[in-house]
């Protein structure tokens, strides 16, 4: 018996939505999407220390949405947005779910608009 949303052969989805749920690590692929950053550089703008940088990076690195690499005296993270494009693939199957539960909801609430006699949406 095959196992509802359980897709063979795709990135591990779950290390990617965990992944992204953190604010921080969703701050820190935001700084990389503009190039390349050494974890001091990456700690910045957080009140957080280096060490605990360097956990959201292997959090990142796991799922695939980053590698490091040593430059001689950094180490630097880039972003490997690749994986990503799994998640938003899963996510765009209910899109059209979405889209037939709020044109439902626009024809209900037109209906008791007219029924209480105001002018519907256009």
């Amino acid at each position: 018996m095959e196992q509802i949303g359980y897709i063979k052969d795709q990135p591990n989805l779950d290390a990617i939505f965990a992944a992204l749920a953190d604010p921080t690590r969703r701050a820190i692929i935001s700084k990389l999407a503009s190039g390349d950053a050494a974890v001091g550089d990456l700690a910045q703008p957080f009140a957080m220390s280096q060490p605990a940088i360097s956990k959201h990076l292997k959090v990142l690195e796991k799922a695939g949405l980053i590698e490091r690499r040593v430059d001689k005296q950094k180490r630097l993270s880039h972003l490997k947005a690749e994986p990503m494009q799994a998640a938003v693939n899963w996510l765009e199957q209910y899109k059209e779910f979405w889209e037939n539960s709020f044109d439902q909801l626009d024809t209900l609430l037109n209906e008791l608009k007219m029924e209480e006699g105001e002018k519907p949406n256009e």
